[in-house]
């Protein structure tokens, strides 16, 4: 019996000593509040095919989420694995010493990612990439298909074709676009989502190359038409407008068109599941010029650098990069994801997929969010100045030059 009772002690002890190398808790963080579900079963995929690892997913309220992060790392107790935000917002993080570097070695299908969407997970000073890309994001013109046909609209080749359907809806007593502009972020959204294709490509290839500035008349006179369309086709006030009120004007079927992100479609389906989408690059000034929607990635998937479970957070990892989880994300979540080869089931997000093989950046979030002050706080001002005719696209483009010189070094030659 005394034998028996010292086996079974030597078993239960050698069974302790073995667990912490076999049984790994991982903690995941997210700002994702409403994608919880999602998640959990993706994680409940994971575990089922890597038996000792758990992950527990915590979410935390998105505007604050990037202080919570922060002030948890700085103290030690930040999560294994986390999203993290792209371009400056990773940045933020990532230059701390916080994140691990990742690489083809530790994350071998990042080999396979888009550039730009790499480099919206790396850091300038050092080139390495910090996290594992999870969407993009895309700015157009979102329209209602019923309304376009019960009016014979097209979707327009030119400007000039805008500005007419716009005026046909709105002689037939339809708010042309359903967008106000009170919420600061959406005068941001509007000025990208309608005039990327105005601005053009080799705007932004000189902008980026330090060969041109926001003094340029080809960003000047964009602005200057996008503000006209909003004073001849945004609904009455739309200075005073905020973001869930236009949002509700266009899923209830009193406008036509609404310019906004990609993360719009499922929520007009969800606030009217009868509605009929469609979608288009605002055009340029002539049929020929490239139709332009704008592009960024909203964030990706980071180890902590100083996690103690750093093998199960990179396995962990690796199937954040995988086209299995891919496929999951897109279906179940109806997001672009970054993954190379992920098919899109959901007719929509397969004509976003289209749309983005013709794109720029969506400038200020890409390339001018990395000093204070932004790009982003620096339009949203300046534009909401301009609908309400207290400035020029002119002055804008001197502001924002002069402004970003602070730090920008390309503008303080």
């Amino acid at each position: 019996m005394k034998t028996n009772l010292i086996r079974i002690g030597a078993a239960l002890g050698a069974v302790l000593v073995a667990a912490p190398a076999l049984a790994q808790d991982l903690t995941f963080w997210s700002w994702r509040q409403e994608d919880k579900a999602a998640y959990e079963q993706f994680i409940d995929t994971f575990e089922a095919a890597n038996p000792g690892i758990t992950v527990k997913f915590e979410t935390f309220e998105a505007t604050n989420y990037n202080t919570i992060l922060s002030t948890a790392l700085a103290g030690g107790t930040g999560p294994d694995v986390m999203m993290v935000r792209a371009y400056g917002g990773l940045e933020n993080v990532a230059s701390a010493g916080y994140l691990e570097p990742l690489s083809t070695e530790t994350v071998p299908a990042l080999a396979d990612f888009s550039q730009a969407s790499l480099s919206a997970e790396s850091m300038r000073s050092d080139g390495k990439i910090y996290a594992v890309p999870f969407a993009s994001q895309t700015q157009f013109v979102i329209y209602n298909k019923a309304i376009f046909d019960a009016n014979g609209l097209e979707e327009p080749q030119t400007w000039a074709d805008l500005e007419a359907l716009s005026q046909k809806l709105k002689d037939a007593g339809v708010i042309p676009f359903a967008n106000g502009t009170a919420t600061a972020w959406q005068n941001e959204t509007v000025t990208f989502g309608l005039g990327s294709s105005l601005m053009g490509e080799d705007f932004y290839n000189d902008l980026v190359a330090g060969n041109a500035d926001f003094t340029d008349e080809r960003f000047t006179s964009a602005l200057g038409a996008v503000a006209d369309i909003a004073a001849n086709y945004f609904p009455d006030g739309f200075i005073g407008l905020d973001y869930p009120s236009a949002q509700q004007l266009f899923s209830s079927g009193m406008a036509g068109m609404f310019i906004g992100g990609s993360y719009e479609l499922a929520n007009f389906k969800n606030q009217n599941p009868d509605i009929e989408l469609g979608m288009f690059a605002a055009p340029g000034e002539t049929a020929d010029d490239a139709k332009l929607v704008a592009v960024y990635f909203d964030g990706g998937y980071a180890v902590n650098a100083a996690t103690p479970n750093k093998d199960a957070a990179i396995t962990f990892v690796n199937y954040l990069a995988s086209q299995e989880f891919g496929q999951a994300f897109a279906n179940t979540l109806n997001n672009i994801s970054t993954i190379p080869g992920v098919t899109f089931d959901n007719p929509l997000l397969a004509e976003v997929a289209e749309l983005n093989q013709s794109s720029i950046p969506y400038l200020m979030l890409a390339h001018f969010r990395y000093g204070e002050p932004s790009g982003s706080v620096l339009i949203q001002g300046e534009m909401q100045k301009l609908f309400s005719g207290e400035t020029t696209s002119e002055a804008i483009g001197e502001v924002l030059t002069t402004g970003l010189a602070a730090w920008y070094e390309p503008f303080q030659n």
